[in-house]
């Protein structure tokens, strides 16, 4: 039996749309809503944090690099499974923004890669000149990947709705998670809550089995001590 009814969205901060629809895609907005919750505070980050303090330097590039892994899975996943399956459910006449999902996708990589030659630069060492090519690369990375979400919500998310039941979405978020390490959810389940009033936490933890709202109470001390190492001049 398939599900049609339409189902209630989340609508997090700074996100663009929440296409209406039988599917609720919500791990995909939280994930979202990290992706841009991370780069305004690796922005503030990189020009605040004294070109001397390599302890936070080196925080931050290690910060840096499982956020940059974390995007760069879930794009990988979207190209690898969501945008073709999308693709061949959808008239040729509206798969347009299918297409360019991972043509803008190709536009970030190298943006990620600059930011973390930058962050790496940082953590060896004071060196004005780089954190001047941060502060730019950061910030062209942050309006290119606000554009591309938001062209997500706005039109590659009100394709799922009218291509996709919810039962065909569970499966593939399940394909969506290959790779990835079970114990990677002690992590990632604080590091989706951060930044999200109490109205929008609770809104998530109600469509996730308990064990999540366990876990997320049991990793925020741990998760909020690592954060304050990496962003101590930002807004951890």
């Amino acid at each position: 039996m398939t599900t049609t009814a339409h189902r209630v969205q989340l609508m997090l901060p700074g996100q663009a749309a929440a296409p209406d629809g039988p599917v609720d895609p919500f791990m995909m907005y939280l994930m979202h809503h990290a992706f841009r919750r991370d780069l305004d505070s690796f922005s503030k980050a990189v020009a605040q944090t004294p070109l001397d303090d390599r302890a936070t330097w080196q925080a931050l590039e290690q910060r840096w690099i499982a956020f940059s892994e974390a995007l760069h899975h879930h794009h990988s996943a979207e190209d690898a499974v969501l945008w073709p399956h999308l693709i061949d459910h959808t008239p040729p006449a509206q798969a347009a923004v299918l297409h360019a999902m991972s043509a803008e996708h190709s536009e970030i990589d190298p943006l990620l890669d600059a930011c973390g030659t930058g962050f790496a630069q940082l953590a060896h060492g004071p060196d004005g000149a780089a954190r001047e090519r941060l502060t730019s690369v950061v910030a062209a990375t942050r309006d290119c990947l606000s554009e591309h979400l938001a062209h997500e919500e706005t039109g590659a998310m009100a394709l799922v709705q009218d291509s996709l039941t919810h039962e065909q979405w569970l499966a593939l978020e399940k394909q969506f998670s290959t790779g990835v390490k079970p114990t990677a959810i002690f992590v990632m389940v604080p590091w989706l809550l951060k930044g999200l009033d109490a109205d929008d936490r609770k809104a998530a933890l109600a469509r996730v089995p308990f064990v999540m709202t366990v876990i997320a109470t049991a990793m925020q001390p741990w998760f909020t001590r690592a954060e304050r190492r990496a962003f101590r001049y930002g807004d951890a």
